[in-house]
Parts: structure tokens; sequence; C-alpha cells
């Protein structure tokens, strides 16, 4: 008896201190993001200008999102790995992506450059950060207003399309947990399909590691999987999206 009281308190205080020790390392990494967003918010403020929208992208962008995914890496023990790196067209098209975190947002940023991607206008009104997204010109949609959010899509998707850019959409619209992906809004397909381009889907499990239910991390490594393109010639919106939020769920099915 005695003995599987002290193995049941010993388990209690090995919990008490992963959550400690999980509270600690979030806490410096949400503190050492902070002080870099900031410096780098400056900088590409200050500096930002002489460059030309794609240079802009790779150096004060791609560079602020490297840093921040390795600052969660080493701080909080977050690793990745990505399959299907091959399936990766040589021009820019619609990336499509399930979205559950934060993480995503900054890695897929290094993975597919120069990139826009379409966000929600209140994140430029966060200071430094949003003050300095503006500069890169991101396709900020008011959410409450879904018919002039589909036209701003499809108008300045298709400009960044036809310089050359990547245009990242999260169709789910808002995060969601780890699993079964939620319903995809049409924008990604409807902008595809106006633009006459095809679709990269990508699919990935950032959710377990990085909870939108609790801003503690989790170590782990998260799987990144990169799927076959998706023509969308001969395909209809709705089939364009349904065959996307398809492969997406599938792929998510494999990473449970």
């Amino acid at each position: 008896m005695s003995s599987a009281v002290g193995s049941a308190t010993t388990r209690a205080v090995t919990r008490s201190m992963a959550t400690t020790f999980s509270v600690l390392r979030t806490t410096v990494f949400y503190l050492s993001l902070a002080v870099w967003t900031v410096f780098w918010a400056m900088l590409m403020i200050l500096f930002i200008y002489p460059f030309r929208f794609n240079l802009r992208h790779r150096i004060f962008v791609k560079t602020w999102a490297v840093v921040s995914v390795y600052l969660c890496r080493l701080i909080c023990g977050i690793r990745w790995r990505v399959t299907g790196a091959e399936n990766i067209p040589d021009s820019p098209c619609v990336i499509i992506s399930n979205h559950q975190s934060t993480w995503e947002t900054f890695f897929l940023q290094t993975l597919l450059t120069p990139q826009t991607q379409v966000i929600k206008q209140e994140l430029l009104k966060i200071p430094f950060f949003g003050w300095a997204f503006q500069k890169i010109r991101p396709i900020a949609i008011n959410r409450k207003d879904a018919r002039q959010a589909l036209q701003q899509v499809r108008e300045q998707g298709k400009a960044a399309l036809a310089h050359n850019v990547w245009v990242l959409i999260f169709p789910e619209g808002t995060r969601a947990p780890p699993g079964e992906p939620g319903k995809f809004s049409r924008g990604g397909a409807g902008l595809a399909k106006a633009a006459a381009v095809d679709i990269l889907p990508i699919a990935h499990n950032a959710g377990v590691f990085w909870p939108n239910s609790s801003w503690i991390k989790r170590p782990g490594t998260i799987q990144v999987e990169i799927g076959p393109v998706i023509k969308t010639e001969s395909l209809s919106v709705a089939e364009v999206n349904d065959t996307t939020r398809d492969w997406i769920t599938r792929a998510l099915q494999t990473m449970q």
C-alpha cells in the first residue's frame, strides 16, 4: 500500500516539475520572440523601402520567420519534418494549408518565397508586428464582409500571382484543433480558378505541439506534408475545394 502511494506521489511530483519547466520555457520563448519581433520590425520599417517586393520577403520576412521557428525549436523543443518537398512546382501558385496554430504561419514563410498571405485586418493593428506586416502588402480582409473579402482575395491574389508571388490561404479561416480540418471556404479555390493556376496542398499537425487551447508549448516533431499539385483547369471551384480538403483530411489522418 505504502509503495503504491509512494509511486503515485513520485508521478505527481514529476508531472508538476514537467509542467513548471514547460511554463518556464514557454515564457522564455515568448519573451525572446517579442524582443526579436520588435527589433526586426523596426529594421523593416526603417530600411525596407529601397527593396522590391520579392527582396522584401526574402530579406525581411523569411529572415524573421526562420529565426522565430528556430527560437521555438531551441527553447521549446518543437522540431519539424517535411515530406513531399519534391512536389513544389517551379512556378508560384495558390498554397492551401490547414490551420491549427501560429507555428505554420511562421514556418510556411520559410518554405516558399516570395509569398503573400490572406490575413484578417486586425493583425495589422498589432504594434510593431502589424506595422511591419503592412510593408509586405498582405491580403488583409474584413471577415465580417464575406462578399468583399472574396473579391479582395481574387483581385489582390491574381495581381500577386501575376508577379510570380505565392499566395498562402488558410481556408478554415480560424485555427482548428488537431484532427479533421474544419469547413473550407472557397476563396482559395476561386482564386486558383480565376488566375488559372494550380493548388499546392499542405497538411501539418502543429496543433499537437502548439495547441490553440493552451499557451504552453509541447516538445516534439511537427509533421509537414506537401501534396501533389492539384490541377484546376478541368474542375469547378467546388470540385477544386473538395479535392483539396479531401487530400488534407487524408494526410492528417496518417499523422494521428
